[in-house]
């Protein structure tokens, strides 16, 4: 279990202690076994654990990554599921059509490619290069 080294009127114990049962040590003392009866019992040892890693939060407490607030804007083009952006393919002002691929999503180790859903102009990009987002994300606008 445990050895400990005493030196006691320069004499010189090495002490292994190999186990404890309620008020009964068995222990040796430079290889000489003995049951030490002790005056306590023993105290239970605690194990503490060490809880999981808390969510980063902005300086307002709020979580750093949250559910989007679900936006009615028309012409929003939406992230089909979480992931981070890997390619943007237009600039605002550049015309597209519906299918037009605008942009690379990789999630869960795989490269989506994020189409245009309906023709028109890009009017707003919502994310850069490296953003990540969640599922249902506005991401551009087509006006």
């Amino acid at each position: 279990m445990k050895s400990f080294k005493y030196t006691i009127n320069g004499n010189v114990y090495k002490v292994h202690v190999n186990s404890v049962v309620d008020d009964i040590a068995e222990v040796e003392v430079n290889g000489t076994p003995f049951h030490v009866k002790m005056e306590k019992p023993a105290k239970k040892q605690l194990v503490t654990l060490k809880r999981p890693a808390q969510a980063p939060t902005t300086a307002s407490g709020a979580p750093v990554i949250s559910r989007p607030v679900q936006s009615n804007t028309p012409g929003a083009v939406k992230s089909p599921l979480p992931g981070v952006i890997l390619e943007i393919c237009c600039k605002v002002g550049d015309p597209v059509k519906r299918g037009q691929k605008i942009a690379v999503l990789e999630a869960m180790k795989m490269e989506n490619v994020i189409n245009a859903t309906q023709d028109g102009k890009i009017t707003e990009i919502k994310v850069n290069k490296g953003d990540s987002v969640l599922e249902g994300a506005d991401l551009f606008v087509i006006g």
